[in-house]
């Protein structure tokens, strides 16, 4: 009975500490509040990471924000630099538009005066060469004496209104002495059906000066005229006075 109960207790020595017997886990006993501790001490830990995270993001995001701003003022000035070089080139394109225009303008008054001065050389020519005729048959006929020569009448644009132009010439050779008088206008116009003459100048006329002539030679005479509205011009008399008498006259129907 001993040596059965020996076995028994040596069979369950052997079940506890031989090498089948349960494995012993050996663990450290921590408090609570040591546990607590590691606890709030790993979220301080997370909260620091998270926030030098968030303040190292918020520092990159302004630091961008700046780079953003900065080149968005750059690009600021430089289209304001172009609007100014726009406005620039669209002023001197303005300015080389009006300069082309006053040099076409230019062209074309120049033009046209030299058209009118050659037209006028032309007929200073053909003024000479009248002359020159005129002078030759007076000295080879020996005529004297005071004559209109030329004489035209022509519309000048405005209405009623007309020029008139004629040459005045003294046949007295070399010795002839200036002549002294006035010339006079008769105009006569059809108006209301019925023919009306009307004298240039005027008795009292301001313009009476105007018409006073003094010649060596010879002169031309230019000058405008007016006759009512609604009248028509049929003839022009020229009529060349001295001290009130008649000396010569010429008349230009229309």
């Amino acid at each position: 009975m001993a040596a059965g109960r020996a076995s028994v207790k040596l069979k369950r020595l052997r079940q506890r500490f031989g090498i089948n017997a349960p494995k012993l886990a050996v663990r450290a006993q921590f408090p609570w509040y040591l546990r607590a501790l590691a606890v709030i001490a790993m979220l301080a830990i997370i909260l620091a990471l998270a926030a030098w995270i968030f303040e190292a993001g918020r520092r990159t995001a302004s630091f961008q924000g700046s780079e953003l701003l900065r080149e968005n003022q750059l690009l600021q000035q430089d289209i304001a630099e172009l609007a100014s070089e726009l406005r620039t080139l669209r002023d001197r394109t303005g300015s080389g538009e009006s300069n082309l225009q006053i040099d076409r303008s230019t062209q074309q008054q120049l033009s046209a005066q030299i058209k009118a001065l050659e037209e006028r050389n032309g007929a200073l020519t053909q003024e000479l060469a009248f002359f020159e005729r005129l002078i030759s048959a007076s000295q080879a006929a020996g005529k004297a004496g005071l004559r209109i020569e030329r004489m035209r009448i022509s519309p000048a644009g405005a209405s009623g209104q007309y020029r008139y132009s004629l040459l005045l010439v003294n046949h007295g050779g070399q010795a002839a002495k200036a002549f002294k008088g006035a010339l006079e206008l008769r105009l006569t116009v059809r108006q209301e059906g019925k023919n009306v003459i009307i004298t240039q100048p005027s008795t009292g006329a301001r313009e009476a000066a105007d018409y006073r002539l003094e010649i060596k030679h010879y002169q031309r005479i230019e000058g405008l005229f007016s006759v009512p509205l609604g009248a028509t011009l049929t003839s022009v008399e020229a009529r060349i006075l001295q001290k009130g008498k008649l000396r010569t006259r010429q008349t230009m129907a229309l």
